[in-house]
């Protein structure tokens, strides 16, 4: 049963604000509250390996910088709850300069990070799925010969559709539909570059 279309709640932080999530614990609490629903600290702590100490810090910091918020309907001063503020991050324009484009290089540099773990988690899990799972999942890329024009073009398109798809969507971090779980899809695409001599090489 098709669910209704939804508006995706997104943040474009300022350059300020885009520093303070590039810290890679910052950013997979902020993944987790986005994809698994709100959270304690101590509750996040023990799924991260850390202190509770340190991840109410990091916690302050990024609901300093507008991307996480008290989820008032649980919880007590003592037991604090936290959620997300939005499903998307906004992270760099194609016409950032200075401090923008530093601040969003150093983002992407731990997004990066963090969707490889990902990316190795998934495929270490592959032999655990079941077939109909197995079928649905992908490592694939894919070399083109393009102008810019047309390469953004295809991006955008792809971009619509996987919009299109999660506006469709349940949120993430409510209780699923049977069948259902959060199915993530990584997009990476930018101009080849030229390998060093030795890289590539068989």
């Amino acid at each position: 049963m098709p669910h209704e279309r939804r508006d995706i709640s997104r943040i474009a932080p300022n350059p300020v604000a885009l520093k303070a999530l590039a810290h890679p614990l910052r950013l997979r609490m902020l993944g987790l509250l986005r994809i698994d629903g709100p959270a304690t600290a101590s509750g996040l702590a023990a799924r991260l390996g850390l202190n509770s100490g340190a991840t109410s810090y990091h916690l302050r910091q990024l609901a300093l910088h507008g991307f996480i918020e008290e989820d008032g309907d649980r919880g007590s001063r003592r037991d604090r709850w936290w959620r997300a503020s939005h499903e998307a991050t906004s992270y760099l324009a194609d016409d950032a300069e200075g401090e923008a484009l530093d601040a969003g290089l150093a983002f992407l540099q731990a997004a990066l990070s963090w969707q490889m773990q990902q990316m190795q988690g998934a495929l270490n899990a592959y032999a655990g799925l079941p077939q109909d799972w197995r079928k649905a999942s992908t490592a694939s890329d894919y070399t083109i010969a393009m102008t810019a024009q047309g390469a953004w073009e295809l991006v955008e398109n792809l971009k619509s559709l996987l919009s299109d798809a999660m506006a469709a969507a349940p949120p993430l971090g409510t209780p699923l539909p049977p069948g259902m779980r959060p199915f993530s899809i990584i997009l990476n695409a930018a101009p080849r570059t030229t390998e060093a001599p030795g890289q590539g090489e068989p």
